[in-house]
């Protein structure tokens, strides 16, 4: 992330704060501030009284404090986001681009309040997960894959909720997606790969389902088209087709599992989704499982040649028919 930030210039105040109007903030009013103390601040200024629906709806944040306060004007309440010393400076800054990016074209107070605890509320889940870092570029790229999987599944295969619960990855189980008698290991190649994947464990191969699938595509990075797609803007697309708040809470959840929550960062790339290729994992399927090691063997990674398993390529519509 950036090393600058929007609070390097704001001065420390002997009393009240120092602000500095967001100028991308189209909607309601939003600034950086500094108190007294020097914390790195982000008020939003909203009209009327909101605090019933304040009370209501607060989301408590391990390291930013979070307060509704009466404005300097009649029927003016700011509400407070406070950097405290549990997570750094970068995360912050993300939490309030993201935060500001959504409330961008937002003029209405209330409608900004309640937008603004739907992301606190996502933050709270995502600095509680394992991973709260940013994702590397392969990391986004698998994410992406995983992603595509799922909206295959929830619009052909599956119901929305069993789509969702089926996506065990983020949970490190041995595949990706488990659902009935049906096991499927995703693999998301880039343009440059194509004669080779890795397969990491020794137990990505080997399931308890009956039904163990290997599914291969490619996820390409592309100029801007309509076809082409970000991290965040595929996720929005998702959640806007989940429909049911559980569904998608359920959902939240797994992605802060994974490490994503809607940074900027992961604006771009863009990629496309190609060349799906499915394979059935059969007993004579060229692979290194746990149950066959010898004594003392583990952690197991290895490359697995695409022309040698052809042989045990199957149509899609097995591993996506509906159950």
């Amino acid at each position: 992330m950036s090393n600058g930030t929007p609070w390097d210039n704001i001065p420390t105040p002997k009393s009240d704060f120092t602000v500095v109007r967001v100028n991308e903030a189209k909607g309601i009013p939003i600034y950086w501030g500094r108190d007294t103390e020097g914390h790195c601040l982000l008020i939003l200024v909203l009209t009327g009284d909101l605090t019933t629906e304040y009370r209501s709806g607060f989301v408590p944040l391990n390291g930013v404090d979070i307060d509704l306060r009466n404005g300097s004007m009649a029927g003016e309440q700011r509400l407070i986001l406070t950097l405290a010393r549990h997570i750094d400076h970068d995360l912050f800054l993300s939490l309030c681009r993201t935060l500001i990016d959504s409330l961008s074209v937002i003029n209405e107070s209330g409608a900004a309040l309640a937008v603004t605890f739907t992301h606190l509320k996502r933050w709270k889940v995502f600095l509680s997960g394992r991973n709260a870092k940013l994702l590397s570029p392969e990391q986004v790229r698998g994410l992406f894959g995983e992603l595509s999987v799922l909206r295959i599944l929830f619009q052909n295969t599956l119901s929305k909720a069993a789509a969702i619960s089926a996506w065990c990855g983020p949970e490190f189980a041995h595949q990706d997606f488990i659902f009935g008698d049906r096991a499927i290991e995703v693999k998301s190649l880039s343009g440059k790969e194509r004669s080779a994947v890795i397969i990491s464990s020794e137990d990505q191969l080997e399931s308890i389902t009956s039904n163990l699938f290997l599914v291969i595509q490619q996820v390409v990075e592309t100029q801007t088209t309509e076809q082409s797609l970000s991290l965040n803007t595929f996720v929005s697309l998702i959640e806007s087709e989940l429909t049911d708040n559980h569904v998608i809470d359920e959902l939240w959840h797994k992605l802060a599992n994974v490490g994503y929550t809607p940074l900027p960062e992961y604006d771009n790339p863009r990629f496309t989704v190609t060349g799906l290729r499915c394979y059935r994992v059969s007993t004579d399927f060229p692979k290194l499982i746990r149950s066959e090691l010898p004594h003392g063997i583990t952690k197991v990674s290895y490359s697995i040649n695409l022309e040698n398993i052809e042989p045990f390529s199957c149509p899609s519509e097995i591993i996506f028919a509906r159950t």
